[in-house]
């Protein structure tokens, strides 16, 4: 069941399930409460968990309900705003349950897990501002030169969380090994 549930998650954390079409007021009260009842529901499954297994359960809960909201906000007014606002909140959705799943582990392990998970978000959410802006310029409210503005910014914010969490693979390292993994991830990141 926990693999079934964590597999629809991230199908719909990955899943461009954006329409075109707007829909009623009646429509959307509707689809929330449907929302929030299935929210209701999860999150009861949950409590017969324990331990972490109960808090990452919680996570994937939340997260679904998040992600589900944010995607009827998306279809009810549609913009390129509410689709960021989307995959934001996928981006979120998916680094509280990495996180939640990080607290099996110790020490340095679960410090490397958290920065792999801050780094996936930072990467994931800074696609989204790339996305919006690239909407926005396909629709004539945002320029070429914003969008390479972006997509600049984008690289730099990734390539900044992905050196934090090679620093910390290093640092689980000790003499020569430490010292050949901080040589290379200088190299590489050019730091």
């Amino acid at each position: 069941m926990k693999k079934a549930l964590l597999a629809i998650a991230v199908a719909s954390m990955f899943s461009a399930s954006f329409s075109a079409s707007a829909m009623t007021r009646e429509e959307h009260k509707a689809a929330k409460s449907q929302i929030e009842a299935t929210y209701k529901s999860d999150k009861a499954a949950c409590d017969a968990m324990k331990d972490n297994a109960k808090d990452v359960c919680q996570a994937e809960a939340k997260g679904k309900e998040k992600v589900a909201k944010a995607e009827l906000e998306a279809q009810y007014k549609p913009s390129a705003s509410h689709d960021k606002k989307v995959r934001d909140a996928k981006a979120d959705a998916a680094y509280d349950v990495a996180k939640e799943k990080c607290d099996d582990q110790t020490g340095n392990a679960k410090d490397v897990c958290v920065k792999d998970a801050k780094a996936a978000r930072t990467a994931a959410k800074a696609d989204a501002k790339v996305a919006k802006t690239a909407a926005e310029a396909r629709t004539g409210d945002a320029s070429a030169a914003k969008v390479a503005e972006a997509r600049k910014d984008a690289m730099d914010d990734k390539r900044d969380a992905e050196y934090k969490a090679a620093k910390e693979r290093c640092d689980a390292m000790s003499g020569n090994a430490k010292d050949a993994c901080v040589a290379e991830m200088k190299t590489k990141y050019g730091k």
